[in-house]
């Protein structure tokens, strides 16, 4: 990736936090890198590089600068939002893929050699997916040294390193201490959560509208799996080691995310998935840009700044519950789905789900699928890994494809033929031959969708809208949609107004939640 010297010291100069994550900036005198916006005195020009990784800085040999903390910044936007190879691999590494299932078995889920996967991640990184991945490690490696009472070897093959001498001359390479030295530094409080809790601040780029975000997870709650309740979103997370919960509440700059993990080694993947769950790595300064330059959602933008597209944390849920919602109103779309969960032994806590929404859906009146019609993590406290037999009052991550196909035809309650639809989709996830994962190939993804009987492409959309993250899909025919482009002046015909959104590229996503809004 190239990186214009002029314009990278420009932003490090004015500091400005708006570049954070984009780029990080390497000081050969001193030997760190830090984040752009750093509060440091800023280095003469002949002093400096600039890295389009931080990994990229480690493997130059410089350390993370303790005072600005530039692993902690948000992600780039770039890798969050482009659909290319290396795209993919940065949300799968950040998956915690690499320290799963090694090199080969990343290669394996993009389609291409290790040599070839290597040589694209250093022309656009600076860095091959071992050091990209090394540099994950690092900060998780640092947030449980922080935040845990854990022993050091726990930490160690917790955060993915393949042994204790490892770790330590990782954290001594990265961080420019021991991890002793580490735990000293900064006292560890007692986890309010108590054991398996940690607390984490979730950097974001400002704006944010927190309640546009909220309002829209409420409204789509789904019992005994999430919930809002007094501006905190809480979920239960299906995690590669183990289940898990997370809390997420907006604050001024950041998200406190308070994560119970029934095992430690989740805690990367884990972040990762409750950032894209909120956008968080998102450019709403772009974003708004180009929606604001359409004079019929300029006053909107301007009304409510850093609009976000809420994602998910599991595709196969965005799924399931895209074709549980057509053609339904939203309270048979949540009965349907609460007597699902039901019966796979998931069982809402009391208390929980009590909202106004459920899962996700058109309204009643959405045209059917193919007629014509008329959305890092710097720590703070922590805990001990958890002990079998604790998770009692934990929400529930939703159920795997595989326990979705023994589901019996009347626990369904819904017409047969999207009874076999879902059935379909949970035979294409579970033989692997459907990849819904934020990693996989946005377009290949979509046309298998609409190979699936019953899928169109509403629900291809939207699935490619909120679980694969793809920033530029459209739903013309969604009746919300063209009742909000009605709302705004804007045509509702589905054909005119697919045509007019062309002016809204890349961001269409973000124009149908704003449309959604204005609805």
């Amino acid at each position: 990736m190239e990186l214009d010297f002029e314009r990278c010291y420009r932003a490090v100069d004015s500091r400005d936090q708006r570049f954070d994550g984009w780029f990080y900036t390497g000081v050969t005198s001193t030997g760190i890198y830090c984040r752009p916006s750093c509060p440091a005195m800023t280095p003469k020009r002949q002093n400096v590089r600039f890295f389009p990784s931080a990994a990229a800085a480690q493997t130059a040999g410089l350390r993370a600068c303790r005072r600005c903390r530039p692993d902690a910044a948000p992600g780039s936007p770039q890798w969050d939002v482009r659909g290319d190879v290396v795209g993919r691999a940065m949300r799968l590494i950040a998956d915690g893929v690499v320290d799963r299932d090694g090199i080969p078995g990343l290669a394996a889920r993009l389609g291409y050699t290790e040599r070839h996967l290597h040589r694209m991640l250093r022309a656009e990184m600076g860095a091959g997916p071992l050091a990209l991945a090394r540099a994950q490690r690092a900060q998780t490696a640092r947030t449980l040294i922080e935040t845990t009472g854990l022993s050091m070897a726990e930490v160690a093959f917790a955060a993915g390193f393949g042994s204790v001498r490892q770790f330590n001359d990782t954290v001594r390479e990265v961080f420019g201490a021991a991890p002793s030295e580490l735990r000293t530094a900064r006292r560890r409080c007692p986890a309010p959560g108590g054991a398996g809790t940690i607390t984490l601040r979730l950097a974001y780029r400002p704006p944010l509208h927190a309640r546009a975000l909220l309002d829209f997870l409420a409204l789509r709650a789904l019992p005994g799996v999430e919930e809002v309740r007094d501006g905190t979103y809480r979920r239960g997370l299906r995690l590669p080691h183990g289940p898990g919960e997370a809390a997420l509440t907006p604050a001024d700059g950041h998200v406190t995310a308070t994560l119970r993990l029934t095992d430690m080694r989740d805690l990367a993947p884990a972040v990762a998935r409750c950032r894209r769950l909120l956008d968080l790595d998102a450019d709403p300064t772009a974003v708004d840009g180009t929606l604001a330059a359409d004079p019929a959602l300029a006053r909107a933008v301007a009304a409510e700044p850093g609009i976000r597209l809420p994602r998910s944390v599991d595709g196969f849920e965005m799924a399931v519950r895209a074709i549980v919602g057509q053609q339904v109103s939203v309270r048979s779309a949540r009965t349907t789905l609460a007597r699902l969960l039901t019966h796979l032994s998931r069982p809402a806590p009391e208390g929980v789900g009590q909202g106004r929404g459920s899962g996700e859906g058109r309204p009643l009146d959405q045209p059917a699928e193919g007629a014509e019609a008329v959305t890092g993590g710097e720590a703070v406290t922590g805990g001990e890994a958890v002990a079998g037999g604790e998770r009692a009052g934990w929400l529930s991550g939703f159920p795997a494809a595989e326990e979705v196909l023994g589901v019996p035809d009347e626990v369904f309650g819904m017409p047969a033929g999207r009874r076999e639809t879902i059935r379909a989709l949970a035979r294409a996830v579970a033989d692997g031959s459907l990849d819904l994962a934020p990693g996989g190939d946005r377009e290949e993804t979509v046309r298998r969708l609409l190979a699936l009987p019953g899928i169109g492409p509403w629900t291809a959309g939207y699935v490619a809208m909120r679980a694969l993250g793809d920033p530029d899909v459209l739903l013309p025919t969604d009746l919300a949609v063209r009742r909000g482009a009605a709302a705004l002046g804007l045509p509702n015909d589905p054909r005119t107004l697919d045509a007019y959104a062309d002016r809204w590229r890349p961001w269409r996503s973000y124009a149908v939640i704003r449309l959604w809004r204005a609805a």
